[in-house]
């Protein structure tokens, strides 16, 4: 698909800004950052439902051991609730969720006494009363069901990760503010519940975030600031480590969304979109050392801008995706609603000449 051209950038990023302090130009962002490789997707999902808006947010990816091919993707419209896809793009499903931002799930989970498939999402239905919102994906027909909501502290829901701790699923939900609650969730009754075991806090607008269970490392994005850690563990220390600063070199701000691509025991790459210049970054797990940047541009299938959430799987998924799975929100999907492109791993790393 055609995208807006990057000629026409400029005009649109100062326009957007008129009567008040005037933005960066996209063009300039991109000239004045480091050069970032270009791959291109392998596939994408149909647009989410809300036309003409900033709507389609964040992905989570769940991949069928079994039949990788067959895995399953959640996406969120936040104006509309979560779509479910197949690695075709597809639409398998839709629920009417209303305003969920950003998503996250983990398998083989006790919910109501089975073991099944937790999604969460960061519901922000109610502005100043944040709430996760829960749901039960069915591998089966990919049909999800709502579980409830578990109030997640005062203030707007905006980001949300999921890690599995030694006694629950526990949600990391950032507020747009940039306060961070731990919520250990307990799904195992009929009606789910939750407790904020702790709480964290950056100190501006906040949203993209994951979780390194091997390591017990949360990462999360301060918009305009840069790229942080946190001891992800609820008994663990509360003081943030800043891995990167939005330096409108390596990360050009807004700092978006966070995904992570674990290698062996210890080591991998952590991914942060740079959306101010329509890139992505890596650095690498254990020393925060820069890895490279890549762009996702034109090529079979249309590249992805302006990109909220990201996410990232690695492992087999059938022969269009070999090495793992990276998804990023489209914020420019041509004439058409907004929607998420496929990126096979092997193409990334092999761009940046990454270790596997």
């Amino acid at each position: 698909m055609k995208k807006i051209l990057l000629s026409t950038l400029p005009f649109l990023a100062l326009a957007a800004c008129a009567g008040g302090e005037k933005e960066v130009p996209v063009a300039v962002r991109i000239a004045n950052a480091t050069p970032a490789v270009s791959v291109t997707a392998r596939g994408e999902t149909t647009p989410v439902g809300t036309a003409n808006a900033d709507a389609a947010d964040d992905p989570a990816i769940w991949r069928n051991a079994a039949d990788p091919a067959q895995s399953l993707i959640v996406g969120t419209d936040k104006k509309a609730g979560l779509y479910v896809y197949g690695l075709d793009g597809k639409t398998r499903d839709f629920l009417d969720a209303g305003q969920v931002n950003n998503v996250d799930l983990r398998d083989h989970v006790a919910i109501g006494g089975n073991e099944g498939i937790l999604v969460v999402a960061s519901d922000r239905n109610d502005r100043a009363h944040a709430k996760l919102a829960l749901f039960r994906l069915d591998p089966a027909n990919a049909k999800l069901t709502a579980l409830g909501k578990i109030d997640a502290g005062e203030g707007e829901a905006y980001g949300l990760c999921l890690s599995r701790q030694e006694d629950a699923i526990h949600a990391f939900i950032v507020l747009k503010d940039g306060t961070i609650h731990q919520v250990a969730l307990d799904t195992s009754a009929a009606t789910p519940a939750g407790r904020i075991v702790r709480s964290l806090k950056l100190g501006t607008q906040s949203e993209g975030c994951a979780v390194d269970d091997r390591t017990g490392t949360l990462y999360v994005a301060e918009e305009d600031v840069g790229l942080w850690r946190f001891d992800a563990r609820a008994g663990g220390s509360t003081e943030p480590v800043k891995i990167a600063d939005a330096d409108g070199k390596n990360l050009v701000a807004d700092a978006e969304g966070v995904a992570i691509a674990p290698i062996g025991e210890k080591d991998g790459y952590v991914i942060v979109s740079s959306q101010g210049d329509n890139a992505y970054v890596a650095y690498r797990i254990g020393d925060d050392s820069y890895a490279g940047r890549f762009r996702i541009v034109d090529g079979a299938i249309g590249g992805a801008e302006e990109t909220d959430g990201i996410d990232l799987m690695l492992g087999d998924f059938g022969p269009d995706y070999p090495g793992g799975l990276f998804i990023a929100q489209d914020g420019h999907n041509a004439a058409a609603a907004q929607n998420f492109k496929l990126v096979a791993w092997d193409d990334i790393a092999r761009a940046l000449g990454l270790a596997e």
